[in-house]
């Protein structure tokens, strides 16, 4: 979805979320975007290590 975003579209991002959020909550809205990928991240790591938890306790019943 985002191969073709280059350089100079990823300005063109900032810039416009600049304009529309301004100066003071663009960090306010990066942190918040850094917990909830994190939090995300954080329950697909365990989720699949429960997945393989139960892959290894079923094969070897």
């Amino acid at each position: 979805m985002f191969q073709n975003i280059g350089v100079p579209g990823l300005i063109l991002i900032l810039v416009i979320a600049l304009i529309i959020f301004g100066p003071s909550k663009l960090p306010e809205i990066g942190r918040a975007f850094g917990s909830t990928l994190r939090e995300f991240k954080n329950s697909a790591k365990d989720l699949m290590s429960s997945d393989e938890k139960e892959e290894k306790t079923s094969s070897t019943k």
